[in-house]
């Protein structure tokens, strides 16, 4: 997967830290949900502009 397709970071949006593209939620912030105990369903759930995708390139992105 080529989290790059989803994941970027603009110095004017959350001070540059990386988010996922068409929203304001980080990637540090998708990774506290799961570390907190939330499941795949309850994010996409909670956040429908979320895709699978979306979050797949989370775990490639923190991976690499």
């Amino acid at each position: 997967m080529n989290w790059e397709n989803y994941i970027h970071s603009n110095p004017d949006i959350l001070l540059g830290k990386p988010i996922i593209k068409g929203t304001r939620l980080s990637v540090e912030f998708i990774i506290q949900r799961f570390a907190n105990g939330w499941t795949t369903e309850q994010i996409l759930e909670n956040y429908p502009q979320l895709s699978k995708e979306a979050l797949q390139a989370v775990f490639a992105y923190i991976g690499d």
